[in-house]
């Protein structure tokens, strides 16, 4: 059967309106982040704390200096994560490693991102040396409703004590309208060693799970963000056999977890922190499923990465390649933090009036 050359110059002109007509859609782009702030603590020695063993507190003289160069530091990389796409700092940005609500404060009235008006949402955590995690937020695109503070019950293998380390804090609320939820998280470190405390970042998977799945009974189609610096990367049994995170898209079920963060580190071989020559990707984001479909009238994931822009790792020597850290054997360096950021890009679909 012949086709005539008008059928064909109708089929291809059909062909290329509707390739510009997606081609024309336009989108909304804000960024969900993290960041381990690394030891961003104050100069003001706390009796109920045992902050004088942060390394700000171990300096023998310029504290004061050196504090507000850590936090023009730390302004600098959250003023830049996700401005190259979104064309703004992260709507919402989960941190730990902080010290208490003063730190923020003075972060978020920093020159570099005063403009931004970021709220801050922080609990005390019954941690020893008092590290904290927090959420900041936009407050013209984030409107918080519900926060808690969920404790980790863990104990000594030894001793049996209870180890007192960072709660998890959840927060809801509407993003530029849609409603989201987002724990942040600071599971315990590998301190003896990755299979002795082993136990300790599985039961902190175990507590995210639960707060997981109690958001899910409420509403299963819910917009969960769990984020974190987790001391494990994304093949760990907490993250993999607790939190059952899968790398592939296609594969997450209802009610699933998908990590765009264990691609990058089994295929590319990326990382977040380094130790002993070997990179790791503790630093992740993970959302449920409802965040992962194809229908953009409201806020969807996008993409996925790891902000690590030059002036962030170090160009030579021993530590070539790792992230510029900020203390180092009980100095300023000058750098930034030990661990990368992490964000995610949502994208919403702009409907014309």
């Amino acid at each position: 059967m012949k086709i005539s050359k008008t059928l064909i110059f109708l089929i291809v002109l059909v062909f290329s309106l509707n390739l510009s007509a997606q081609q024309d859609k336009r989108f909304k782009i804000h960024t969900v982040a993290f960041y381990n702030l690394e030891n961003l603590f104050d100069t003001i020695n706390d009796p109920l704390k045992n902050d004088e063993a942060s390394p700000i507190m171990e300096m023998k003289s310029n504290r004061a200096e050196v504090y507000k160069k850590k936090v023009k530091n730390m302004a600098r990389v959250i003023a830049n994560i996700g401005a190259d796409k979104a064309n703004n700092s992260p709507a919402v940005i989960g941190v730990c490693e902080i010290e208490n609500r003063s730190v923020l404060e003075d972060l978020v009235n920093d020159p570099l991102l005063l403009a931004k008006d970021y709220g801050i949402i922080h609990f005390e955590s019954p941690d020893g040396r008092g590290i904290d995690v927090a959420l900041l937020y936009q407050k013209a695109l984030f409107k918080p409703i519900d926060t808690s503070s969920h404790t980790l019950n863990i104990y000594d293998d030894v001793s049996r004590k209870k180890i007192k380390t960072r709660d998890q804090l959840l927060v809801s609320g509407e993003l530029d309208g849609d409603l989201v939820h987002l724990i942040v998280n600071h599971w315990p470190s590998r301190r003896g060693g990755e299979a002795r405390s082993r136990p300790k970042r599985v039961a902190a998977a175990k507590l995210n799970k639960r707060i997981i799945d109690s958001l899910q009974s409420i509403d299963p189609y819910a917009k969960i963000f769990t984020m974190g610096d987790l001391n494990d990367d994304p093949t760990n049994e907490s993250v993999k056999k607790v939190l059952k995170a899968k790398k592939d898209k296609k594969k997450v079920p209802f009610k699933g977890i998908y990590n765009p963060y264990e691609r990058m580190f089994t295929d590319k071989g990326w990382g977040t922190t380094a130790y002993r020559d070997a990179l790791s990707l503790f630093d992740q984001i993970m959302m449920t499923k409802p965040l992962l479909d194809d229908d953009y009238s409201s806020f969807r994931f996008w993409k996925a990465g790891i902000y690590n822009p030059a002036y962030m790792f170090n160009k030579r020597g021993r530590y070539k390649g790792y992230p510029h850290r900020s203390f180092s054997n009980g100095t300023f360096t000058g750098g930034f933090s030990d661990h990368f950021p992490v964000y995610v890009y949502l994208i919403k679909e702009v409907k014309d009036n």
